[in-house]
């Protein structure tokens, strides 16, 4: 079993930074492999970065560029980096790993 906590999400205006952060726990947990998925209303869920290991790392094309992916093994817990945000980066944010997911946190970017 494997659980993930997700944090940092909030309010921000358009052109802001957010830092979400997801605590891995549980038998035979590790950070490599874990990845962000995001869901906006009306939305399928949609990959936004994975963290393979370090230095091998996956953007999707809407985010390149303006967020960036990172791990620390001894705190086991990965971490998103979110800047330039935009309105289009409103969604709920998810931590996966393998069929494991978190209980999302909720991003909203103003206009």
């Amino acid at each position: 079993q494997v659980q993930l906590v997700e944090s940092g999400g909030g309010l921000v205006q358009a052109g802001g930074s957010l830092r979400l952060s997801c605590a891995v726990s549980g038998r035979a947990s590790s950070i490599f492999g874990l990845a962000w998925f995001r869901q906006a209303p009306g939305k399928e869920r949609e990959v936004v970065a994975r963290f393979r290991t370090y230095g091998d790392t996956y953007y999707a094309d809407s985010v390149k560029g303006r967020f960036t992916i990172s791990g620390d093994t001894v705190k086991k817990s990965v971490y998103l980096q979110m800047n330039s945000l935009k309105p289009e980066d409103t969604a709920v944010y998810y931590c996966n790993k393998e069929t494991y997911w978190g209980q999302g946190t909720q991003v909203t970017v103003s206009s």
